[in-house]
């Protein structure tokens, strides 16, 4: 057989194409549909009228929708003020989190001084104790600062972490020193070093970090709840416990509630999920 009948045979064997998705997406649309569930139902529970939530058994889709529970939640309640400061404890604890966290994390990593096993120590021994038994001694101190039944007191408790500080140190210790050294060479000073070389390296920490504070610091209930009393400075978790009552609870009016509070995270994920995934896939390539 002549070469040209082996390639025009060869040219003509039909390939064998591929899935146009990851065989992975066959397991992973049935789980994420899993876990969109409980999101689903609250949001069907928050248009379903209070004769069908109270029937038994419940039905899963509604067979009136109604939107008075997001009119009453807007009407006859503080729900825009207590997104506003909830955003504002949120921000406040991503932008500190961030500035203290890491330059705390890159002086136990990099820098030398005295006490500084001793002093990271001491800041991962307070990760083990529990804070339940810190909330009085705390409350009393806030007190005496003036900081009780204000906002103040749920943005103060978020301006650093032991987890943050733990987080950071562990990332500037596995990016070269020789980076560092070359800019020190060219001239520039420790915080230079900092800002221009080491903190856009660590843009995936940095991603990580911002995402577990917003986490945590939005859902954040049990301090607020304890030093906060004055409505118009309750945070949107805390504002929610309102509906909720010893004998009878609006389930419209309070999934109604958790949508508005569920529903920021979710939108501020699917904006940003590209733009994480852009930055862990970049941070790879460099190292």
């Amino acid at each position: 057989m002549t070469p040209s009948a082996t390639s025009t045979s060869t040219s003509t064997v039909p390939r064998r194409r591929g899935l146009p998705f990851s065989p992975w997406h066959l397991l992973l649309v049935p789980v994420s549909f899993l876990f969109l569930l409980p999101f689903l139902e609250m949001f069907l529970t928050s248009l379903e009228p209070a004769s069908e939530i109270n029937e038994f058994p419940p039905a899963f889709v509604p067979t009136h929708f109604t939107l008075s529970g997001y009119t009453r939640l807007f009407a006859d309640s503080s729900i825009l003020r207590w997104l506003l400061n909830t955003a504002v404890v949120s921000a406040s604890a991503i932008v500190s989190h961030l500035v203290l966290c890491s330059l705390a994390g890159y002086g136990f990593a990099r820098l030398r001084f005295p006490g500084r096993t001793f002093g990271f120590l001491a800041i991962l021994a307070t990760i083990m104790v529990p804070s339940q038994l810190l909330m009085i001694p705390t409350y009393v101190m806030f007190a005496r600062l003036g900081l009780v039944d204000h906002l103040g007191a749920a943005i103060v408790p978020w301006l650093a972490s032991a987890f943050g500080i733990f987080l950071m140190r562990q990332f500037f210790l596995s990016l070269p020193s020789e980076l560092e050294e070359a800019g020190r060479i060219d001239g520039c000073s420790r915080l230079q070093v900092f800002f221009r070389i080491v903190l856009p390296l660590a843009r995936p920490a940095l991603a990580t970090l911002a995402i577990f504070t917003l986490l945590g610091s939005w859902n954040d209930l049990v301090w607020p709840l304890v030093a906060i009393n004055d409505e118009h400075d309750f945070t949107l978790q805390l504002g929610l416990t309102n509906f909720q009552g010893a004998r009878r609870t609006d389930w419209s009016l309070l999934m109604a509630g958790n949508v508005v509070a569920t529903l920021p995270l979710m939108l501020l994920f699917l904006l940003a999920q590209r733009q994480f995934v852009a930055t862990m896939a970049s941070a790879g390539l460099k190292g």
